[in-house]
C-alpha cells in the first residue's frame, strides 16, 4: 500500500504527514470529537471522505460558523426523516441551515399542530440515540429520478440543477453545478438503509454527534418563494454544541419575545396594523405618535444644526423617472406594479434620490453651493413578500430620513468623514453605543453594477478611509454594493446583543451621469458633482421598532410618550396634582393624572405596565409642604421633593437624555 503525503493546516500552523492510501480526514482527528468535517483542497468535506497525495486538511469545529452549519444541516435530516416516519405521505422540499438554526418544507395534508411537533422531537431523539451513519452517495440525475420518482419537489430541484441556487431559497444545500449525490442514513449496526435524501452535504459521520436540539414552530411557506406555487408545511429548529449553549439561547429567545416591537405596540398602545389597510402598513396611535414626534423633531433640529435644506417630494411619479435612474431595470421586482392612467405608467415611490435629482437639476448650479445637502422625511412604498413582511422592521410603506448630498470629488472625503461622524454621534443619542462597520462592494463577476472599474476603485477607497477613522472594527461585504455604487453601513447592537443595519452611506457616480447633473467649477467649466446617499434611521418604522425592544418599551424621558403620572393618594389630592401638571406641561413636559377610580395601587401597577419614567405622587403631607413624592421604574422611591426641584429633576433627565 503506498503512501500519500498530506498538509494540516490550523490557522497559521502547517504540519506535514505522510499517511497509508485510503487515509480518511477522520483519521488524522482521531480523538478530538469537536471536529465534525474537513475542508480538502479549499471545499468542505465529510471526515469518512479518503485523502489524495498533495491535500490540504483543515479541521471544521462544530462551534465555528461552518461547523455549525453542518450540524444544523445534518439535524435538519434527522427532522425530514422522523416527519416521514410519522407521516409517510410526507412529500419533502428543501431543508437548508439557517442563523441560529435550521428549516425543513413538506407537502402535508394538513398543518402540523403544536402536538405534532412534540412527536416529530421525540422521534428525533430516537434517531438521534441509534447513531445512523451519514453516508455520501454521488448518482447520475436518471438515477437519482428513479429513486425519488416519489418526491416531486426533489425531481424538480433535479431539473433545475445548475440553477437551483437561484431558483430557490436554501437549494443549494440540496443540488450544485456539479456533480449530484444522495446521502443515506445507515443503521449503525447492521448497515441497512434507513432514509436518504437528496443533499451536496457535507453532514456529521454520526446522529449520535448531535449534541442539543429543538424543534421551534410551523408556519406555512409556499415553495420556491413563490405565492404562485403549491404551500408547504415549514417547520423549524434550532442545533447547538453543547446543552448549556442550547438553553442560553432559549433563554436569549424568551427575553427576545418579551421585547417583540409588535408585543410591545400594542402593549402600550403605541401603533396597530390593521387588517383593512393590508400587510405591511402600519398607523401609528396618538402615543406612537409622540415618540415619533420626538424622534423626528431632534433629528430635524441636528441636521439644521448641521447645514442640511429641506425639501418634499411626491408620492408617485412617472414610471420613466425610474428608468433614467436604473432603478426600473435593477429594482423591478421590489417596486408595486405600474398604474396606469393618462395613458402612461406611473408608480409608487420606492426611493427618493431620483426625485432629489430632479431638484439639483431644477436650475444651474455653481461650486459656491457645493457641498448641497437636500433632506427629507420621505414616504416610501416597497413590494416585500408576505413571508418577509414583519412588524415595522420589514414593511411595505415607511419613511426614510433621506439624506442626499451632491459634492465636488475634491470635498467627497471630508464629506464622507463628517457624515459618518454625524451619524454615529445621532445614533449615540438616541441610546444606542456598540458599533461596527460594514463595507459592501462590487462582484466583479456580476453584470449587474454599473460604472467602470476606476469608479468603483474611487469610491470604495473613499469610503475604507473614512470608515478608518472612526477607530471601529470594519468588516467587508464582497458583492452587497448597491447597483450604482459602494456603500458603508453602520451595524448596531442593541440592550440584548442582536446587530441591526442602521444608517448606510453609499457613493454614486452614477446617477449624476444618468440625470446630467452638472455645476459651474471655479474655472467655468461643467463638471458632474459626486452623489452620496445617506439614510441615517433606513427608515423610521424601523427605527422606532429597534429602540422598543432595545429599551423593552421602557423609552428614556426624553422619548418616553408620557414622562410622567401623577398618581393621588386620595381622590382630595387629585387636584394638587393637576396644579403640578401644568406647571410641568408650561415647562414642555408630557405629564398626565391618573383621576380614575381605581385604587393608589392599581394605579402605580398601571404606570408601571406603561412604563412611565416618573410616578409623582401626592398625599396630605406632600400637599402640607408643597412637595410630591417620586416613585422610578425599579420601585425605588424618593419623597418630600419641592415642586420646583421636582420638575426640575424631570427636565433635567430629558435634556441630558438620560435613562431613570
Amino acid at each position: 500500500m503506498s503512501d500519500v503525503r498530506v498538509t494540516i493546516q490550523r490557522d497559521s500552523e502547517r504540519e506535514e504527514r505522510v499517511v497509508t492510501t485510503g487515509t480518511t480526514a477522520a483519521a488524522l482527528f482521531e480523538g478530538e470529537r469537536s471536529v465534525v468535517a474537513a475542508r480538502i483542497g479549499g471545499e468542505l468535506r465529510d471526515l469518512d471522505r479518503p485523502l489524495a497525495d498533495g491535500d490540504e486538511v483543515e479541521p471544521v469545529e462544530i462551534g465555528s460558523d461552518e461547523g455549525l452549519a453542518v450540524l444544523r444541516h445534518s439535524t435538519a435530516h434527522v427532522l425530514a426523516q422522523a416527519v416521514q416516519e410519522l407521516f409517510p405521505d410526507a412529500k419533502l422540499g428543501i431543508g437548508p441551515p439557517v442563523k441560529d438554526g435550521f428549516y425543513y418544507d413538506f407537502d402535508v395534508a394538513e398543518p402540523f399542530t403544536p402536538d405534532d411537533l412534540k412527536r416529530i422531537e421525540k422521534k428525533m431523539q430516537q434517531i438521534q440515540k441509534q447513531g445512523q451513519r451519514f453516508s455520501r452517495r454521488v448518482t447520475t440525475d436518471e438515477d437519482a429520478r428513479e429513486e425519488l420518482a416519489d418526491e416531486p419537489y426533489k425531481l424538480e430541484l433535479i431539473g433545475l440543477k445548475g440553477n437551483a441556487a437561484d431558483a430557490a431559497e436554501g437549494a443549494s444545500a440540496e443540488v450544485g453545478s456539479g456533480e449530484l449525490t444522495i446521502y443515506d442514513n445507515l443503521d449503525a449496526k447492521s448497515g441497512e438503509l434507513c432514509w436518504k435524501d437528496l443533499c451536496r452535504g457535507p453532514h456529521l459521520p454520526s446522529t449520535r454527534l448531535i449534541p442539543a436540539f429543538k424543534l421551534m414552530r410551523s408556519a406555512a411557506a409556499y415553495w420556491r418563494g413563490s405565492e404562485k406555487n403549491p404551500q408547504l408545511q415549514r417547520i423549524y429548529g434550532t442545533a447547538w454544541p453543547t446543552k448549556d449553549e442550547l438553553k442560553q439561547y432559549l433563554e436569549f429567545l424568551a427575553e427576545a419575545e418579551k421585547r417583540d416591537h409588535r408585543k410591545l405596540g400594542t402593549e402600550l398602545d403605541l401603533f396597530s396594523i390593521p387588517e383593512e389597510l393590508g400587510s405591511g402598513l402600519a398607523v401609528f396611535h396618538p402615543k406612537g405618535g409622540v415618540v415619533r414626534k420626538v424622534m423626528e423633531d431632534y433629528s430635524r433640529r441636528r441636521h439644521e444644526e448641521s447645514g442640511y435644506d429641506f425639501v418634499n417630494t411626491p408620492h408617485i411619479t412617472k414610471e420613466r423617472l425610474f428608468e433614467i435612474s436604473g432603478h426600473l431595470p435593477h429594482y423591478a421586482d421590489g417596486m408595486f406594479p405600474p398604474l396606469e392612467f393618462d395613458e402612461q405608467n406611473y408608480r409608487l415611490k420606492a426611493m427618493n434620490c431620483p426625485m432629489h435629482n430632479l431638484i439639483f437639476r431644477a436650475r444651474g448650479r455653481s461650486y459656491r453651493e457645493l457641498p448641497l445637502r437636500l433632506f427629507e422625511f420621505g414616504t416610501v412604498y416597497r413590494y416585500e413578500k408576505s413571508g418577509v413582511v414583519h412588524g415595522l422592521t420589514r414593511a411595505r410603506g415607511f419613511t426614510q430620513d433621506d439624506s442626499h448630498i451632491y459634492c465636488t470629488k475634491e470635498q467627497m472625503p471630508d464629506e464622507l468623514d463628517n457624515l459618518l461622524t454625524f451619524v454615529l454621534n445621532l445614533l449615540r443619542d438616541y441610546g444606542l453605543s456598540d458599533f461596527y462597520l460594514e463595507l459592501s462592494t462590487r462582484d466583479p463577476e456580476s453584470d449587474k453594477f454599473m460604472g467602470t472599474d476606476e469608479e468603483w476603485e474611487e469610491a470604495t477607497e473613499a469610503l475604507r478611509q473614512a470608515a478608518g477613522k472612526q477607530g471601529l472594527e470594519l468588516v467587508m461585504d464582497p458583492g452587497g454594493a448597491a447597483f450604482y455604487g459602494p456603500k458603508i453601513s453602520v451595524q448596531a447592537r442593541d440592550a440584548i446583543g442582536r446587530t441591526w443595519q442602521m444608517s448606510t452611506i453609499q457613493v454614486d457616480f452614477q446617477q449624476p451621469a444618468r440625470f446630467g447633473l452638472e455645476y459651474t467649477a471655479a474655472d467655468g467649466s461643467r463638471r458632474q458633482p459626486v452623489m452620496i446617499h445617506r439614510a441615517l434611521f433606513g427608515s423610521i418604522e424601523r427605527f422606532f421598532a429597534v429602540l422598543l425592544e432595545h429599551y423593552a418599551g421602557a423609552f428614556p424621558a426624553w422619548l418616553a410618550p408620557v414622562q410622567a403620572v401623577g398618581i393621588p393618594i386620595g381622590d382630595d389630592h387629585v387636584p394638587y396634582l393637576a396644579e403640578f401638571a401644568a406647571a410641568a406641561k408650561a415647562k414642555g413636559l408630557r405629564m398626565e393624572v391618573d383621576s380614575s377610580s381605581d385604587r393608589m395601587q392599581k394605579k402605580i401597577r398601571n404606570a408601571q405596565k406603561s412604563k412611565v419614567p416618573f410616578m409623582v405622587i401626592a398625599g396630605d403631607e406632600d400637599v402640607a409642604n408643597g412637595a410630591v413624592s417620586f416613585r422610578y421604574r425599579d420601585g425605588s422611591q424618593k419623597n418630600g421633593i419641592p415642586q420646583d426641584e421636582a420638575i426640575a429633576e424631570i427636565l433635567d433627565a430629558v435634556e441630558r437624555r438620560i435613562q431613570v
